[in-house]
């Protein structure tokens, strides 16, 4: 019997691990993926599953953290991503950090070497078509213009908005080590750490201060025919938290709590900037929480402020992007079907969950609901979880269970 194949559009990670979950299934794929044939404003390479912005799946810990034990049961699933990333990780405390570059590598070459695998350079510029049947749209929230307008004219529904905001990275050779030292917070030892897995940068309340005020005064990228778009709270741009008041940041990303400065063990700082790890032969480490809408040149001008990094050469500057995504729980059924288009599916950023575990969760749900139908099979999640299973809790469709709202960056029902 000849099994038609299921069309995923977007190799990102929730259309990678939907590719890698039906195909495990045994049901044939075709990925269509339009990098290198278009490009987005984030993207610099044509690899599948490229992590745009952070390198770190944040917590690993599966005892105590939400994002930990989704970890471990997308191990239990047979995650590509998960295997990708564990597999390519580098220090990072508690948390699960990858080299992008070699998580990247590896996803894309498991996935070109799977038989039942096909992918497609191409962009898909509309709808699917009806003959594909089953598909799953993963195009996260970068969706090119032509297939957003699409998605709108079938749903009758606007697209929902916020900003989100990359960080800059960091050549490690030019980081001053007489000034900062390396240390995890409270020197806590995570997946492939030493309690030493972080660079640390501190500072005097002066140089906080005077710091604050360069980024409240610095210049500025404008975005006036989105005036209104939100923010996403849990990606603040650094300088939109100073605009919420002067001590925002020194009890966010550059509070000093659990740090000890190894060179002047007796003072405190009063603020410091850490910068982790992002690639596995540790050339590049990215500033952590410093996303940022400064222009290029304020932000050379101004991170070189921060004691340590007077010398720093920059791998990549902060930026802006738009991102978009549909309004789920009332567009999606409990399977992540289009309620308008039965057999067309979403997974992924696109639908509004947020964070890269999360997306590829949605992916790994999609990818075994579709696989399900082509067998003939109802879709079902396995051994029907309760509310608390952190897999079916993360799914945007769901309306019984906390989901993820973007725009605000709060859970809701």
């Amino acid at each position: 019997m000849t099994i038609e194949p299921v069309h995923v559009v977007g190799g990102g990670l929730a259309g990678s691990e939907a590719s890698w979950q039906i195909a495990q299934a045994g049901v044939p794929v075709i990925l269509h993926e339009m990098r290198p044939v278009r490009g987005t404003d984030a993207h610099k390479t044509e690899g599948l599953a490229e992590l745009v912005c952070s390198n770190s799946f944040r917590s690993d810990d599966a005892e105590t953290n939400a994002v930990g034990v989704l970890h471990a049961e997308m191990r239990l699933a047979n995650s590509l991503i998960m295997a990708s990333g564990d597999a390519n990780q580098v220090p990072a405390g508690g948390a699960l950090a990858v080299d992008r570059d070699g998580f990247s590598d590896a996803v894309t070459a498991k996935l070109e070497a799977h038989p039942l695998i096909t992918i497609v350079r191409e962009e898909v510029s509309g709808l699917p078509p009806v003959e594909w049947d089953k598909t799953i749209i993963a195009t996260g929230p970068l969706t090119a213009p032509s297939l957003a307008e699409a998605i709108a004219a079938e749903t009758g529904a606007d697209a929902l908005a916020f900003f989100d905001a990359i960080a800059p990275i960091v050549h490690f050779d030019t980081i001053d080590m007489d000034v900062a030292w390396f240390q995890s917070r409270y020197d806590k030892v995570g997946p492939g750490g030493t309690g030493k897995d972080y660079v640390n940068c501190p500072m005097d309340k002066a140089q906080y201060d005077a710091f604050i005020a360069a980024l409240l005064e610095g210049g500025k990228t404008e975005f006036k025919e989105w005036e209104g778009t939100p923010y996403f709270d849990g990606c603040l741009p650094i300088e939109v938290m100073a605009e919420r008041g002067p001590e925002t940041l020194r009890h966010g990303p550059m509070k000093p709590m659990g740090l000890t400065n190894a060179h002047n063990p007796s003072v405190k700082a009063y603020a410091v900037v850490q910068l982790r790890q992002d690639n596995a032969l540790g050339t590049l480490y990215n500033m952590v929480g410093f996303q940022t809408k400064l222009k290029h040149g304020e932000q050379v001008r101004i991170f070189r402020t921060i004691p340590g990094l007077e010398n720093a050469e920059f791998a990549r500057l902060g930026g802006l992007h738009r991102n978009t995504y549909i309004n789920s729980p009332t567009l999606l059924d409990g399977t992540l079907q289009l309620k308008s288009r039965p057999g067309l599916r979403f997974a992924g950023q696109i639908t509004g969950c947020e964070g890269y575990v999360e997306s590829a969760a949605i992916g790994l749900l999609a990818g075994r609901f579709a696989a399900a139908e082509r067998l003939g099979r109802q879709p079902a999640l396995p051994r029907s979880p309760p509310p608390s299973a952190r897999c079916s809790a993360t799914s945007p469709a769901a309306t019984s269970v906390p989901t993820t709202n973007r725009a605000s960056g709060r859970f809701s029902r």
